[in-house]
């Protein structure tokens, strides 16, 4: 069973595979039917279809969690 998760601007997901730089870490800066993601690591920025991150995505940030409940 699939979760339905509100991302919002500002939000920092874990993605199941990491960038090449080591980080698996990302800041969502743009929320639509594409995400433009931030690699917390590098600092990379990535344009990925909202639903490749559904697919993806592993878990949030604590902050965020709390925010949740």
């Amino acid at each position: 069973m699939q979760k339905d998760y509100i991302y919002e601007v500002g939000d920092v997901v874990t993605l199941k595979k990491q960038h090449p730089c080591g980080s698996k870490e990302w800041e969502i800066l743009r929320v639509g039917a594409d995400f433009r993601l931030k690699c917390q690591g590098c600092g990379h920025q990535i344009m990925i279809a909202r639903k490749l991150v559904e697919k993806k995505h592993k878990g949030f940030e604590e902050k965020v969690l709390k925010r949740m409940v």
